[in-house]
């Protein structure tokens, strides 16, 4: 809309507004940072390393949190480049820092895995202050009154993408807990199967990224053809990328696998996972994108209830009842991922061709301009 002063202020409340939220979830996290392995069922051992590892992680989640809101600043300016260089830069210091500490070399005393968080702490730390430096310098951020409607706008269109989040984790972990029912080697089947998912997911998520930022952008300019054409362009990108990767899981997962374990029961099962997240590369890439043209719109609601209905309506509670009543085998509990982002992609393209999410933005709260 070529309000580059209201954009900035923007920008300026996010900040305030996020870095509040940080200190409230960091002084909670160092209140329970023993009971929170706990509850994931950790041994005793388990639990008093993580216990002074978390603290320390809690203590310095405010940068992290500035890394992040950094980061999605730039990308609604269109900067995809600075925050890329920053955290490639936070994630080589992050190692150049963790491996002496962790491990006592080049004269550093060794402490062990709370070095890692350690590490961490001053890399998040680094990369903040670089990106709010460089955010600073492009007038990205300008500094203004603090404005209530502002904050109700950012509030209204952020906290449901940080609810929508949160769910699909805390989901993701129920689930993996419902799979480690099955076994220890089934449950590493799983995390390792998911590592080597985030290759092909990745750059879905760059191109929901893209997508956002581009609606975004387009809609504040009133150019509703563009958007839509950068939702097609985005949308197809992801297909094709994450349908190659798809094709690789399913007919080459042995190697894969192999380059992650040793153990061939985990590799048994690891193959058949990759198989079943192939088949839903598809509707992954679909939804990740539609997800992010909702965002660029200001319909973050509506991506969290695709959440909400795909994993906590659906996946979980249909997993229950068929391992408690029918007692079905890990494969059949693994396929209900592809059904549940099948829901997903079905809810999200009805809500696309609807055109709901291009009048989101010039709707209360989210007008530029009072009605």
């Amino acid at each position: 809309a070529e309000k580059p002063q209201e954009a900035g202020n923007t920008a300026y409340q996010s900040i305030i507004v996020v870095s509040g939220v940080a200190v409230f979830i960091s002084l909670i996290g160092i209140a329970f940072s023993y009971e929170l392995p706990l509850i994931m069922g950790a041994d005793d051992e388990v639990i008093r390393i993580a216990d002074t590892y978390l603290k320390i992680i809690f203590y310095a989640f405010i940068f992290t949190t500035l890394v992040n809101i950094l980061t999605g600043i730039m990308h609604g300016n269109g900067d995809t480049k600075t925050p890329l260089k920053a955290i490639i830069f936070v994630n080589i210091l992050h190692f150049v820092i963790a491996y002496p500490l962790i491990y006592g070399k080049f004269g550093c005393p060794q402490i062990g895995v709370p070095g890692a968080a350690i590490a961490i702490g001053i890399s998040e730390a680094a990369g903040a202050v670089w990106l709010f430096w460089a955010a600073l310098k492009r007038g990205y951020i300008k500094k203004g009154p603090i404005d209530t409607l502002l904050t109700r706008r950012v509030l209204r269109v952020g906290m449901p993408v940080a609810f929508d989040r949160v769910i699909q984790q805390l989901g993701q972990m129920a689930f993996a807990t419902i799979v480690m029912g099955y076994g220890t080697t089934a449950y590493a089947a799983h995390q390792i199967g998911l590592s080597i998912e985030a290759f092909s997911f990745m750059p879905g998520l760059g191109l929901s990224i893209a997508a956002s930022t581009m609606v975004g952008q387009s809609l504040g300019a009133k150019k509703k053809e563009k958007a839509e054409l950068s939702t097609v362009e985005a949308t197809r990108l992801a297909v094709i990328i994450m349908t190659v990767m798809g094709l690789c899981f399913f007919f080459l997962p042995y190697l894969f696998m192999r380059a992650f374990t040793t153990d061939p029961q985990v590799i048994e099962y690891g193959t058949v996972f990759l198989k079943i997240v192939a088949v839903l590369q598809i509707p992954l890439a679909i939804s990740m994108v539609l997800a992010g043209t909702l965002r660029g719109g200001g319909d973050s609601r509506y991506s969290m209830f695709t959440t909400i209905a795909g994993m906590w309506l659906f996946r979980i509670p249909a997993a229950l009842i068929l391992i408690n009543l029918f007692h079905v085998g890990l494969y059949t509990t693994w396929s209900l991922m592809v059904l549940d982002w099948l829901i997903r992609c079905s809810l999200l393209v009805n809500r696309y061709r609807s055109g709901e999410w291009q009048k989101r933005v010039y709707s209360p709260p989210y007008l530029l301009e009072p009605p």
